[in-house]
Protein backbone atom coordinates (compact mmCIF):
# COMPACT_ATOMS: atom_id res chain seq x y z
CA UNK A 1 0.00 0.00 0.00
CA UNK A 2 1.28 3.88 -0.51
CA UNK A 3 0.96 5.49 2.80
CA UNK A 4 1.17 8.88 4.13
CA UNK A 5 1.73 10.03 7.28
CA UNK A 6 0.40 13.13 9.38
CA UNK A 7 2.48 13.43 12.46
CA UNK A 8 1.28 16.08 14.98
CA UNK A 9 2.32 17.12 18.14
CA UNK A 10 5.51 16.59 20.20
CA UNK A 11 8.69 14.99 19.17
CA UNK A 12 7.42 12.16 21.35
CA UNK A 13 4.85 11.50 18.89
CA UNK A 14 7.55 11.76 16.55
CA UNK A 15 9.12 8.64 17.67
CA UNK A 16 5.88 6.80 17.81
CA UNK A 17 5.75 7.83 13.90
CA UNK A 18 8.82 7.07 12.94
CA UNK A 19 8.34 3.63 14.67
CA UNK A 20 5.30 2.61 12.53
CA UNK A 21 7.34 3.98 9.50
CA UNK A 22 9.73 1.48 10.33
CA UNK A 23 7.07 -1.31 11.13
CA UNK A 24 5.50 -0.92 7.60
CA UNK A 25 8.10 -0.63 5.33
CA UNK A 26 9.43 -4.02 6.89
CA UNK A 27 6.13 -5.04 5.43
CA UNK A 28 7.05 -3.83 1.99
CA UNK A 29 4.66 -0.80 2.48
CA UNK A 30 6.08 2.15 0.49
CA UNK A 31 4.97 6.33 1.72
CA UNK A 32 3.76 9.39 0.06
CA UNK A 33 3.60 13.01 0.90
CA UNK A 34 1.39 13.65 -1.81
CA UNK A 35 -2.65 13.17 -0.39
CA UNK A 36 -3.71 12.33 -3.77
CA UNK A 37 -1.56 9.40 -4.30
CA UNK A 38 -2.17 7.70 -0.97
CA UNK A 39 -4.23 4.98 -0.33
CA UNK A 40 -3.82 5.14 3.12
CA UNK A 41 -3.67 7.61 5.30
CA UNK A 42 -2.18 7.78 9.40
CA UNK A 43 -3.09 11.16 11.37
CA UNK A 44 -0.81 10.67 15.08
CA UNK A 45 -2.85 12.65 16.76
CA UNK A 46 -2.25 15.14 19.53
CA UNK A 47 -4.21 16.22 22.66
CA UNK A 48 -2.22 18.04 24.95
CA UNK A 49 -3.80 21.45 24.92
CA UNK A 50 -7.00 22.76 23.30
CA UNK A 51 -5.60 23.71 20.15
CA UNK A 52 -4.12 20.68 19.55
CA UNK A 53 -6.88 18.64 19.88
CA UNK A 54 -8.91 21.00 17.29
CA UNK A 55 -5.66 20.82 14.87
CA UNK A 56 -6.07 17.10 15.23
CA UNK A 57 -9.86 17.16 14.76
CA UNK A 58 -9.54 19.45 11.88
CA UNK A 59 -6.85 16.71 10.21
CA UNK A 60 -9.05 13.97 10.71
CA UNK A 61 -12.18 16.13 8.92
CA UNK A 62 -9.75 16.63 6.18
CA UNK A 63 -7.93 14.34 5.38
CA UNK A 64 -11.46 11.94 5.65
CA UNK A 65 -13.11 14.10 2.88
CA UNK A 66 -10.27 12.72 0.41
CA UNK A 67 -11.94 9.05 0.61
CA UNK A 68 -14.57 11.01 -1.37
CA UNK A 69 -12.21 12.41 -3.81
CA UNK A 70 -9.07 10.74 -3.62
CA UNK A 71 -7.22 7.25 -3.67
CA UNK A 72 -7.91 7.08 0.05
CA UNK A 73 -9.43 3.81 1.11
CA UNK A 74 -8.29 3.72 4.34
CA UNK A 75 -8.09 6.72 7.35
CA UNK A 76 -6.30 5.44 10.59
CA UNK A 77 -6.28 7.68 13.96
CA UNK A 78 -3.57 6.77 16.04
CA UNK A 79 -1.81 8.51 19.11
CA UNK A 80 -3.06 10.52 22.04
CA UNK A 81 -6.57 11.89 20.73
CA UNK A 82 -7.50 8.45 19.45
CA UNK A 83 -6.40 7.24 22.99
CA UNK A 84 -8.33 9.21 24.92
CA UNK A 85 -11.56 10.10 22.59
CA UNK A 86 -11.70 6.89 20.73
CA UNK A 87 -15.22 6.66 21.60
CA UNK A 88 -16.41 10.37 20.29
CA UNK A 89 -14.23 9.58 17.28
CA UNK A 90 -16.30 6.95 16.31
CA UNK A 91 -19.25 8.62 16.60
CA UNK A 92 -18.43 12.05 15.32
CA UNK A 93 -16.08 10.91 12.21
CA UNK A 94 -17.38 8.17 10.84
CA UNK A 95 -14.59 8.89 8.00
CA UNK A 96 -11.98 7.16 10.55
CA UNK A 97 -11.71 3.48 9.75
CA UNK A 98 -9.09 2.44 12.46
CA UNK A 99 -8.23 3.58 15.51
CA UNK A 100 -5.11 2.74 17.69
CA UNK A 101 -4.03 4.02 20.84
CA UNK A 102 -0.71 5.34 22.54
CA UNK A 103 -0.01 1.75 23.61
CA UNK A 104 -1.18 -0.20 20.85
CA UNK A 105 0.91 1.52 17.53
CA UNK A 106 3.18 -1.87 16.94
CA UNK A 107 -0.38 -2.86 15.83
CA UNK A 108 -0.34 -0.25 12.93
CA UNK A 109 0.63 -3.33 10.20
CA UNK A 110 -2.42 -5.02 11.04
CA UNK A 111 -4.64 -1.97 10.99
CA UNK A 112 -3.26 -1.36 7.64
CA UNK A 113 -3.97 -5.00 6.43
CA UNK A 114 -7.78 -4.28 7.03
CA UNK A 115 -7.58 -2.16 3.66
CA UNK A 116 -10.21 -4.02 1.69
CA UNK A 117 -12.29 -4.57 4.48
CA UNK A 118 -15.11 -2.01 5.60
CA UNK A 119 -15.02 -3.16 9.53
CA UNK A 120 -14.69 -0.34 11.48
CA UNK A 121 -11.56 -1.68 14.04
CA UNK A 122 -10.46 -0.16 17.40
CA UNK A 123 -6.73 -1.18 18.78
CA UNK A 124 -7.13 0.79 22.31
CA UNK A 125 -5.27 -0.90 24.83
CA UNK A 126 -4.57 0.23 28.34
CA UNK A 127 -2.39 3.22 28.87
CA UNK A 128 -0.09 1.01 31.39
CA UNK A 129 0.59 -1.51 28.85
CA UNK A 130 3.91 -2.57 27.80
CA UNK A 131 5.99 0.43 26.07
CA UNK A 132 6.57 -0.34 21.92
CA UNK A 133 10.39 0.02 21.70
CA UNK A 134 13.14 -1.56 20.14
CA UNK A 135 11.38 -1.21 16.40
CA UNK A 136 13.09 -0.41 13.45
CA UNK A 137 12.83 3.11 12.87
CA UNK A 138 12.35 5.37 9.90
CA UNK A 139 14.30 9.13 10.53
CA UNK A 140 11.88 11.37 9.41
CA UNK A 141 14.27 14.65 10.79
CA UNK A 142 16.69 15.02 7.85
CA UNK A 143 18.76 12.35 9.23
CA UNK A 144 21.55 13.67 11.26
CA UNK A 145 19.84 13.79 14.32
CA UNK A 146 17.05 12.07 15.67
CA UNK A 147 15.12 11.91 18.86
CA UNK A 148 15.82 8.79 21.16
CA UNK A 149 12.33 8.73 23.80
CA UNK A 150 13.63 7.25 26.58
CA UNK A 151 10.52 6.63 29.24
CA UNK A 152 6.58 6.62 28.59
CA UNK A 153 4.28 8.49 31.02
CA UNK A 154 4.47 10.86 34.10
CA UNK A 155 3.33 10.44 37.52
CA UNK A 156 3.54 13.64 38.85
CA UNK A 157 -0.06 14.59 37.90
CA UNK A 158 0.24 18.56 37.50
CA UNK A 159 -3.05 19.96 38.39
CA UNK A 160 -3.80 21.13 34.60
CA UNK A 161 -2.02 17.90 32.78
CA UNK A 162 -3.68 15.22 30.82
CA UNK A 163 -0.51 13.29 30.08
CA UNK A 164 -1.23 10.57 32.95
CA UNK A 165 -4.22 10.10 31.47
CA UNK A 166 -3.67 9.52 28.14
CA UNK A 167 0.39 8.13 28.14
CA UNK A 168 -0.16 5.88 31.60
CA UNK A 169 2.61 6.33 34.64
CA UNK A 170 6.05 6.83 34.42
CA UNK A 171 7.89 3.64 32.75
CA UNK A 172 11.56 3.60 31.46
CA UNK A 173 12.64 1.59 28.41
CA UNK A 174 15.35 -0.64 29.53
CA UNK A 175 18.82 0.58 29.13
CA UNK A 176 20.23 -2.23 26.49
CA UNK A 177 17.14 -1.34 24.18
CA UNK A 178 18.10 2.57 24.27
CA UNK A 179 21.82 1.65 23.84
CA UNK A 180 21.35 -0.84 20.66
CA UNK A 181 18.71 2.10 19.48
CA UNK A 182 20.98 4.66 19.32
CA UNK A 183 23.83 2.59 17.73
CA UNK A 184 21.75 1.45 14.95
CA UNK A 185 20.65 5.22 14.39
CA UNK A 186 24.42 6.32 14.82
CA UNK A 187 25.35 3.51 12.21
CA UNK A 188 22.83 5.37 9.80
CA UNK A 189 24.22 8.44 9.91
CA UNK A 190 22.55 10.27 13.41
CA UNK A 191 24.92 12.48 14.96
CA UNK A 192 23.09 14.19 17.54
CA UNK A 193 20.85 12.28 19.73
CA UNK A 194 18.46 14.35 21.34
CA UNK A 195 16.45 12.55 24.85
CA UNK A 196 12.57 12.84 25.29
CA UNK A 197 10.18 11.54 28.07
CA UNK A 198 7.81 13.70 29.33
CA UNK A 199 10.26 13.56 31.79
CA UNK A 200 13.70 12.53 31.56
CA UNK A 201 15.20 13.21 34.92
CA UNK A 202 13.56 10.06 36.24
CA UNK A 203 14.64 7.93 33.68
CA UNK A 204 15.52 4.25 35.44
CA UNK A 205 13.84 4.71 38.74
CA UNK A 206 11.45 2.03 37.90
CA UNK A 207 13.39 -0.62 36.62
CA UNK A 208 16.80 0.00 38.80
CA UNK A 209 15.48 1.34 41.50
CA UNK A 210 17.11 4.43 41.18
CA UNK A 211 17.79 7.91 38.83
CA UNK A 212 19.76 5.99 36.04
CA UNK A 213 19.90 9.14 33.52
CA UNK A 214 23.77 9.92 34.54
CA UNK A 215 24.60 6.20 33.34
CA UNK A 216 22.78 6.03 30.38
CA UNK A 217 24.59 9.30 29.41
CA UNK A 218 27.88 7.54 29.78
CA UNK A 219 26.91 4.31 27.94
CA UNK A 220 25.38 6.75 24.97
CA UNK A 221 28.91 8.58 25.12
CA UNK A 222 30.85 5.55 24.08
CA UNK A 223 29.06 5.09 20.79
CA UNK A 224 31.60 6.03 17.89
CA UNK A 225 30.30 8.47 15.39
CA UNK A 226 27.89 10.16 18.23
CA UNK A 227 28.80 13.80 18.65
CA UNK A 228 26.16 15.15 20.52
CA UNK A 229 23.63 14.26 22.85
CA UNK A 230 21.11 16.41 23.79
CA UNK A 231 18.80 16.29 26.95
CA UNK A 232 14.90 17.93 27.16
CA UNK A 233 12.10 17.84 29.96
CA UNK A 234 14.06 17.85 33.23
CA UNK A 235 11.82 18.27 35.96
CA UNK A 236 14.31 21.04 38.25
CA UNK A 237 13.31 18.81 41.62
CA UNK A 238 14.67 15.70 40.42
CA UNK A 239 18.14 17.26 38.70
CA UNK A 240 20.65 15.84 40.81
CA UNK A 241 24.55 16.21 41.45
CA UNK A 242 25.44 12.96 39.23
CA UNK A 243 23.65 13.93 36.39
CA UNK A 244 25.41 17.61 36.80
CA UNK A 245 28.71 16.24 36.94
CA UNK A 246 28.03 13.63 33.70
CA UNK A 247 26.81 16.74 31.83
CA UNK A 248 29.62 18.85 32.54
CA UNK A 249 32.51 16.11 32.09
CA UNK A 250 31.25 14.41 29.27
CA UNK A 251 32.65 16.08 26.09
CA UNK A 252 29.72 15.05 24.03
CA UNK A 253 27.09 15.92 26.06
CA UNK A 254 26.05 19.25 25.44
CA UNK A 255 25.75 21.83 28.31
CA UNK A 256 21.81 22.18 27.76
CA UNK A 257 18.92 21.86 29.47
CA UNK A 258 15.23 21.76 28.93
CA UNK A 259 13.87 22.73 32.15
CA UNK A 260 9.89 22.95 32.38
CA UNK A 261 9.13 25.43 35.62
CA UNK A 262 5.56 26.60 34.21
CA UNK A 263 5.55 30.02 36.95
CA UNK A 264 7.23 31.60 39.51
CA UNK A 265 4.61 32.47 42.34
CA UNK A 266 4.50 30.26 45.03
CA UNK A 267 0.90 30.65 45.46
CA UNK A 268 0.51 29.99 41.63
CA UNK A 269 3.22 26.75 41.90
CA UNK A 270 1.04 24.87 44.42
CA UNK A 271 -2.44 25.33 42.57
CA UNK A 272 -0.83 23.62 39.58
CA UNK A 273 0.81 20.84 41.75
CA UNK A 274 4.54 21.54 41.06
CA UNK A 275 6.77 20.07 43.31
CA UNK A 276 8.94 23.16 43.43
CA UNK A 277 8.98 26.68 44.74
CA UNK A 278 10.87 29.67 43.84
CA UNK A 279 13.27 29.52 46.05
CA UNK A 280 14.22 26.01 45.17
CA UNK A 281 13.82 27.17 41.53
CA UNK A 282 16.75 29.82 42.21
CA UNK A 283 18.28 27.86 44.17
CA UNK A 284 19.18 24.73 41.13
CA UNK A 285 19.49 27.42 38.45
CA UNK A 286 22.37 29.04 40.83
CA UNK A 287 24.02 25.60 41.05
CA UNK A 288 23.82 24.58 37.32
CA UNK A 289 25.29 28.30 36.50
CA UNK A 290 27.89 27.74 39.05
CA UNK A 291 29.02 23.93 37.97
CA UNK A 292 28.37 25.18 34.48
CA UNK A 293 29.17 28.94 33.26
CA UNK A 294 28.37 28.37 29.66
CA UNK A 295 25.04 26.58 30.03
CA UNK A 296 22.14 26.91 28.13
CA UNK A 297 19.03 26.98 30.04
CA UNK A 298 15.64 26.42 28.11
CA UNK A 299 12.09 26.89 29.81
CA UNK A 300 8.50 27.16 29.40
CA UNK A 301 5.67 28.63 31.65
CA UNK A 302 2.22 28.91 31.50
CA UNK A 303 0.61 31.88 31.68
CA UNK A 304 -3.42 32.78 32.89
CA UNK A 305 -3.45 29.86 35.10
CA UNK A 306 -7.07 29.52 37.36
CA UNK A 307 -6.31 32.17 39.86
CA UNK A 308 -3.54 33.98 38.86
CA UNK A 309 -3.21 37.24 40.27
CA UNK A 310 -1.52 40.67 38.90
CA UNK A 311 1.01 39.69 41.60
CA UNK A 312 1.19 36.48 40.70
CA UNK A 313 1.89 37.67 37.06
CA UNK A 314 4.47 40.53 38.47
CA UNK A 315 6.49 38.10 40.29
CA UNK A 316 7.13 35.94 37.64
CA UNK A 317 8.05 38.83 35.23
CA UNK A 318 10.45 39.92 37.85
CA UNK A 319 12.03 36.29 37.90
CA UNK A 320 12.27 35.98 34.35
CA UNK A 321 13.93 39.47 33.81
CA UNK A 322 16.41 38.31 37.40
CA UNK A 323 17.20 34.68 35.74
CA UNK A 324 17.66 35.74 32.09
CA UNK A 325 16.90 32.12 30.67
CA UNK A 326 18.44 31.59 27.32
CA UNK A 327 15.44 30.08 25.83
CA UNK A 328 12.14 30.76 26.84
CA UNK A 329 8.71 29.37 25.75
CA UNK A 330 5.12 30.82 27.13
CA UNK A 331 1.49 28.89 26.76
CA UNK A 332 -1.57 30.05 27.58
CA UNK A 333 -3.63 28.49 30.16
CA UNK A 334 -5.31 25.65 28.42
CA UNK A 335 -8.20 23.81 30.46
CA UNK A 336 -8.24 20.16 29.71
CA UNK A 337 -11.33 17.53 30.59
CA UNK A 338 -10.85 15.41 33.43
CA UNK A 339 -8.30 17.59 35.15
CA UNK A 340 -8.67 19.34 38.37
CA UNK A 341 -7.35 22.87 37.26
CA UNK A 342 -10.48 22.69 34.71
CA UNK A 343 -12.65 22.64 37.79
CA UNK A 344 -10.76 25.41 39.61
CA UNK A 345 -12.60 29.08 40.62
CA UNK A 346 -10.88 32.45 39.22
CA UNK A 347 -10.76 30.96 35.33
CA UNK A 348 -8.90 33.63 33.86
CA UNK A 349 -10.34 35.54 30.88
CA UNK A 350 -8.49 34.42 27.33
CA UNK A 351 -7.94 38.29 26.71
CA UNK A 352 -5.90 38.91 30.01
CA UNK A 353 -4.35 35.67 29.34
CA UNK A 354 -3.14 36.23 26.08
CA UNK A 355 -1.91 39.98 27.15
CA UNK A 356 -0.12 38.69 30.24
CA UNK A 357 1.56 35.81 27.23
CA UNK A 358 2.91 39.05 25.49
CA UNK A 359 4.23 40.96 28.34
CA UNK A 360 6.41 38.01 29.09
CA UNK A 361 7.21 37.42 25.63
CA UNK A 362 8.58 40.86 24.99
CA UNK A 363 10.59 40.66 28.18
CA UNK A 364 11.98 37.70 27.03
CA UNK A 365 12.76 38.89 23.49
CA UNK A 366 15.14 41.65 25.07
CA UNK A 367 16.92 39.28 26.54
CA UNK A 368 17.46 36.92 24.10
CA UNK A 369 18.24 39.72 21.48
CA UNK A 370 20.57 40.94 24.33
CA UNK A 371 22.38 37.36 24.48
CA UNK A 372 22.64 37.37 21.06
CA UNK A 373 24.47 40.10 20.65
CA UNK A 374 26.81 39.06 23.22
CA UNK A 375 27.95 36.12 20.98
CA UNK A 376 30.00 38.60 18.82
CA UNK A 377 33.61 37.19 18.67
CA UNK A 378 32.84 33.83 20.20
CA UNK A 379 33.80 31.40 18.31
CA UNK A 380 31.82 28.31 17.99
CA UNK A 381 31.42 24.64 16.70
CA UNK A 382 28.31 24.53 14.59
CA UNK A 383 26.38 21.41 13.32
CA UNK A 384 24.85 22.73 9.33
CA UNK A 385 21.74 22.11 8.92
CA UNK A 386 21.40 23.24 4.98
CA UNK A 387 22.45 25.66 2.38
CA UNK A 388 20.74 29.23 1.94
CA UNK A 389 18.78 29.23 -1.62
CA UNK A 390 20.95 31.36 -4.12
CA UNK A 391 23.58 32.20 -1.42
CA UNK A 392 26.73 31.18 -0.33
CA UNK A 393 25.75 30.68 3.18
CA UNK A 394 24.50 27.62 5.30
CA UNK A 395 21.96 27.50 8.41
CA UNK A 396 23.08 25.63 11.29
CA UNK A 397 23.31 25.55 15.12
CA UNK A 398 25.05 25.39 17.95
CA UNK A 399 24.95 23.20 20.90
CA UNK A 400 22.67 26.14 22.84
CA UNK A 401 19.72 25.34 20.08
CA UNK A 402 17.72 22.63 19.67
CA UNK A 403 15.97 22.06 16.51
CA UNK A 404 12.58 23.51 15.94
CA UNK A 405 12.46 25.90 19.15
CA UNK A 406 15.56 27.56 19.51
CA UNK A 407 17.82 30.32 17.16
CA UNK A 408 19.81 28.98 13.43
CA UNK A 409 23.43 30.06 13.18
CA UNK A 410 24.08 31.86 9.06
CA UNK A 411 27.18 30.19 7.81
CA UNK A 412 28.75 33.17 4.98
CA UNK A 413 31.28 30.55 3.30
CA UNK A 414 32.40 29.50 -0.34
CA UNK A 415 32.73 25.89 0.96
CA UNK A 416 31.04 23.02 0.22
CA UNK A 417 29.53 21.64 3.63
CA UNK A 418 26.77 18.74 3.88
CA UNK A 419 23.95 18.32 6.19
CA UNK A 420 25.29 17.09 9.75
CA UNK A 421 29.17 18.66 9.29
CA UNK A 422 30.61 20.16 12.30
CA UNK A 423 32.18 23.37 11.48
CA UNK A 424 34.04 26.02 13.13
CA UNK A 425 32.45 29.34 13.63
CA UNK A 426 33.23 33.45 14.53
CA UNK A 427 30.42 35.09 15.39
CA UNK A 428 30.45 37.75 13.59
CA UNK A 429 27.30 39.27 14.21
CA UNK A 430 23.38 38.64 14.99
CA UNK A 431 20.08 39.32 14.24
CA UNK A 432 16.90 39.10 16.35
CA UNK A 433 17.48 35.41 17.69
CA UNK A 434 19.26 34.08 15.23
CA UNK A 435 23.08 34.38 14.50
CA UNK A 436 25.38 34.95 11.63
CA UNK A 437 29.15 33.78 11.56
CA UNK A 438 31.90 32.90 9.08
CA UNK A 439 34.11 30.21 9.10
CA UNK A 440 37.23 30.17 10.74
CA UNK A 441 40.22 28.12 10.54
CA UNK A 442 41.36 28.46 14.45
CA UNK A 443 41.76 25.24 16.12
CA UNK A 444 40.69 26.61 19.41
CA UNK A 445 36.96 27.86 20.64
CA UNK A 446 35.68 29.54 23.68
CA UNK A 447 32.86 27.29 24.00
Amino acid sequence: MKIMFISLGCDKNLVDTEMMLGMLSEKGHTFTDDETQAEVIVVNTCCFIGDAKEESINTLIEMGSLKETANVKLLIAAGCLAQRYHDEIQKEIPEVDVILGTMSIDRIAEAVEQCESEQKTNYVSDINAQIVCGKKRVVTTGGHYAYLKIAEGCEKHCTYCIIPKVRGNFRSVPMEVLVQEAETLVENGVKELILVAQETTLYGKDLYGKKSLPELLKKLAKIPGLYWIRILYCYPEEITEELVEVIRTEPKVCKYLDIPIQHASDHILRRMGRRTNQAQLREKIAMLRRAMPDICLRTTLITGFPGETQEDHEELMMFVDEMEFDRLGVFTYSPEEDTPAAEFPDQIDEELKSDRQAEIMELQQEIAFDKAAEMAGRKVIVMIEGKVADENAYVGRTYKDAPNVDGLVFVNTDMDLMTGDFVPVTITGSYEYDLIGEITDENEFTE
